[in-house]
């Protein structure tokens, strides 16, 4: 299936997440039925890392993950990264002090830079899955943690199409609502129908050479939690 135009043009999708940034959280809640947060808990909870462990947070949106492993391992040292200007001055602004502009498909990091990489809703939005993921491997170090939560197609074929129609309706009617544009959230669905379910992302995990790979899924595998190690 082809890519929504915003996954094949970094203007477009700078300009999409630019719109969205002063909306982004109160969206996330939206779209996870108020779990995000939990979930996100989970995430770091579910990670095993070592003292003062240095930690990427990619695709950071407004440091959400940034502001969880500063809270729950205080002895971290985090960096967020995001392609959007927008998001990074509002997760400045939430207390990240190290952000900088970052492309997943060209990190500016030496190979084994991060005991972790936290991507938050971002491998989804990756132009190339697998490209991404072997550009988070190279700045891991040996043993180095990956941690995802994003949306995914689930298994179930009817499963699939309800969820992509559900998720359809409420995108236009929160585009429109908030943004006059129901295209800016139609994106969301429109991005997963070009992405993998929550066991399709664990095969290509392994495939690129990660280890050790966990998963859990919510909302009948529309939305999953990924751990996985850097193989040596």
């Amino acid at each position: 299936m082809s890519l929504p135009p915003e996954k094949k043009d970094l203007r477009l999708m700078r300009q999409m997440f630019h719109r969205i940034a002063p909306r982004y959280d109160f969206i996330t809640r939206v779209f996870s039925y108020g779990m995000d947060r939990p979930w996100k808990q989970q995430a770091v909870e579910r990670a095993s890392l070592p003292q003062n462990a240095l930690v990427l947070d990619l695709a950071c949106g407004t440091g959400d993950f940034s502001k969880l492993l500063l809270k729950m391992r205080p002895q971290a040292r985090v960096v967020a990264a995001d392609l959007t200007a927008a998001m990074l001055r509002l997760a400045r602004d939430g207390g990240i002090e190290r952000v900088l502009c970052a492309d997943a498909m060209r990190l500016p990091f030496r190979e084994g830079s991060f005991d972790a990489v936290f991507v938050g809703y971002g491998l989804r939005n990756f132009p190339r899955l697998g490209t991404a993921l072997a550009e988070i491997r190279r700045v891991l170090r040996p043993g180095g943690l990956l941690v995802s939560l994003d949306f995914f197609l689930p298994a179930r074929p009817v499963l699939r199409q309800l969820y992509l129609g559900y998720l359809y309706l409420q995108g236009a009617f929160w585009g429109l609502a908030l943004h006059g544009r129901p295209r800016t959230y139609t994106y969301i669905p429109d991005s997963l129908r070009s992405f993998v379910s929550a066991r399709e992302l664990c095969l290509a995990l392994e495939r690129t050479g990660y280890t050790q790979v966990r998963t859990r899924s919510f909302v009948f595998g529309g939305i999953a939690l990924h751990w996985s190690a850097r193989g040596q």
